[in-house]
């Protein structure tokens, strides 16, 4: 912890500052809140469902068994996932 500003709190993760903020009522936003580019999409989706995440399936064209969508042109690969306030998160490969 960095700071407390009192509307949010500050963060050093590791060299990168992490801002979060203070809100009265939490309401999970319907579209991407937050994502994480990873180097091996399907590894990380891997470990992180043995951790007991569970994937988003919208049933997407090339979106597969384990819920990773590969973009048309395969440019990029994304899973999604919900956070315990159930705010959808994801990990993309380019």
């Amino acid at each position: 912890l960095v700071s407390d500003e009192g509307f949010a709190l500050v963060f050093d993760a590791a060299g990168t500052m992490l801002r979060v903020q203070r809100v009265k009522e939490v309401r999970p936003a319907q579209y991407t809140a937050l994502g994480w580019q990873v180097p091996d999409i399907a590894a990380k989706v891997e470990e992180l469902e043995k951790a007991g995440v569970q994937f988003e399936r919208y049933g997407l064209p090339d979106q597969d068994e384990k819920g990773i969508w590969t973009a048309p042109g395969g440019a990029a690969k994304v899973a999604w996932f919900k956070d315990p306030d159930g705010n959808i998160l994801s990990l993309t490969q380019f």
